[in-house]
């Protein structure tokens, strides 16, 4: 019998794939990046295909091969984003770090990818040395953006500028399977052990195509997209794909996300779509009240990370006259499951929008039973698709159920006309300003104190972060404590932002029949908006 060939050629869905056609097709747009010394640094995409392939090249010399895992530890510049492609294309794995995150934190991240190499901003090198200190995989250190002195760092690993690597043979891109890693994000996860989720070229492709379409994000050469949303939390949303794919141009603010920069920004750089969690948009207008200005270019405003108050979102809108998209995802989604449109006659301010094509969800009970009405009713928020986690980094338990269904940990209703109400959470994680909270970790730290009986934390809302920590203790008899001696407890062992902004003391913590902290009772009592 005679072999034939296939119908359709074998076309591998490689993340190399998008920068080439941006370098190919949309010569006149690239990166666009704001330093810290006030100037931009503009690069177009065949400059960037270019610069990506060199840097894969000095990777192949430190001795990165195929399936190495690769730390960032940087901020939204063109330098993180050529590294990002340097490293995808060459079929290493790009492990994004947030640098908000103490170092032990860090290097337990380091440790469970086995890193080998750390890329790191000028301006986090002194992270990025304790972090090496602390990482006994970690073999060199190469730093981007601004130039630095790295002479006396103390670094038990060689340091590299990004300037200074070395050459060689060019490596070829996407000589690899599809299926292979691409990429590597850390979630806290319930208990506050990381877990790794694993993207795949094939999956963050075709999480690529969902961003593109018309009724998510519907991009277009036209557009010069402002990623606000760092590219540590799930790969930027995957604007850094989309942008290129599209061939819009790629506005990047660097480190200074406050209002007066970034409306600066967008008023020399005419950004006419942005993205960022809700707390951006608030300093972003509280500037523009202030000092008076317009940015008339933005049309839209892509909103994640944490829920936006209707009020914040009517503001955003009536001061920028741009239209407000609300979404909901997650890191194990790669990270979008549904958004809102963008017509605004069509949107709702509550919900979370509609779920995007290559998503399926299903309401469930506790026990993971699909409920048998799936509009109106609350339930369990379980979630399988082409670009959604199945396996956590380095375990060997599934992390889906017996029928392939993730377990968001939300909970949630479906309206009638099929658009996504995220209703809670079923976790005790609190969400500041897109970034997670651990309270076991805090009242762990806290509970060591003599003088404290119990202690829980809850997040109390804050019309600013969304949700911020309140710091719930029962004080042991004959003992006292001030509240500045709590909170010291804490500085230095977690992060600056995690710290609570109040401290409640109570006669007695109130327990739930099974004999824990009664938690819902504590956030019906304090969880309020806290008064002026």
């Amino acid at each position: 019998m005679s072999m034939t060939a296939p119908y359709v050629q074998d076309y591998a869905l490689t993340l190399n794939r998008f920068l080439e056609h941006a370098a190919k097709w949309h010569p006149e747009a690239g990166v666009v990046t704001a330093t810290d010394n006030g100037e931009v640094m503009r690069l177009t995409y065949e400059q960037l295909l270019t610069r990506s392939h060199a840097f894969s090249t000095g990777l192949h010399q430190l001795g990165v091969c195929l399936g190495d895992r690769v730390a960032t530890l940087a901020w939204n510049t063109q330098a993180h984003v050529e590294a990002w492609y340097g490293i995808a294309g060459m079929g290493a794995v790009v492990h994004t770090l947030n640098p908000r995150l103490a170092p032990e934190t860090l290097a337990s991240m380091v440790a469970q990818a086995d890193c080998r190499v750390l890329i790191v901003a000028s301006s986090l090198a002194d992270i990025g040395v304790r972090l090496a200190k602390l990482s006994p995989s970690l073999r060199d250190i190469i730093v981007i953006d601004e130039p630095v002195d790295v002479q006396g760092t103390g670094s038990p690993v060689p340091i590299t500028l990004h300037t200074q690597m070395a050459g060689g043979d060019p490596v070829v891109w996407g000589a690899f399977d599809e299926h292979a890693a691409a990429g590597l994000c850390f979630t806290s996860g319930t208990t506050g052990n990381p877990k790794g989720v694993v993207y795949t070229h094939r999956s963050s492709y075709l999480h690529t195509l969902r961003l593109m379409q018309a009724d998510v994000i519907g991009a277009t050469a036209s557009d010069r997209v402002l990623m606000v949303v760092p590219m540590f939390h799930a790969n930027g949303w995957g604007l850094p794909f989309m942008a290129p794919a599209v061939g819009a141009s790629l506005l990047l603010p660097g480190r200074n996300l406050d209002g007066a920069s970034l409306a600066k920004f967008i008023q020399a750089e005419g950004a006419t779509l942005a993205a960022a969690v809700p707390t951006v948009w608030l300093g972003l207008v509280d500037h523009l009240d202030e000092t008076g200005g317009d940015i008339s270019t933005l049309k839209r405003i892509i909103v994640g990370g944490a829920p936006m108050p209707e009020q914040l979102m009517a503001r955003v809108e009536k001061r920028l006259g741009a239209v407000v998209q609300t979404s909901w995802g997650m890191t194990e989604l790669t990270p979008l499951g549904a958004i809102a449109p963008g017509d605004i006659i069509k949107r709702e301010a509550a919900s979370a929008g509609r779920i995007a094509l290559g998503v399926d969800v299903l309401l469930t009970d506790e026990s993971g039973q699909g409920l048998p009405q799936q509009r109106g009713v609350e339930g369990r928020l379980r979630v399988k698709g082409q670009s959604i986690v199945n396996r956590y980094y380095g375990m060997s338990e599934p992390a889906v159920d017996a029928n392939g269904w993730f377990d968001t940990g939300d909970l949630a209703r479906i309206g009638e006309d099929g658009s996504l109400y995220i209703t809670g959470r079923a976790k005790d994680l609190i969400k500041s300003g897109g970034e997670w909270i651990n309270p076991a970790e805090i009242e762990a730290i806290i509970g060591k104190s003599p003088a404290v009986t119990q202690t829980a934390v809850i997040a109390r809302q804050d019309d600013k972060w969304g949700e911020r920590p309140l710091l719930i203790v029962e004080i042991r008899d004959g003992q006292e404590i001030r509240d500045d001696e709590l909170l010291g407890m804490l500085r230095g062992r977690v992060p600056s932002w995690w710290l609570p902004d109040a401290v409640i003391r109570v006669p007695r913590i109130p327990l739930a029949a099974t004999g824990k902290i009664d938690k819902r009772g504590l956030r019906a009592a304090f969880g309020g908006v806290a008064s002026s």
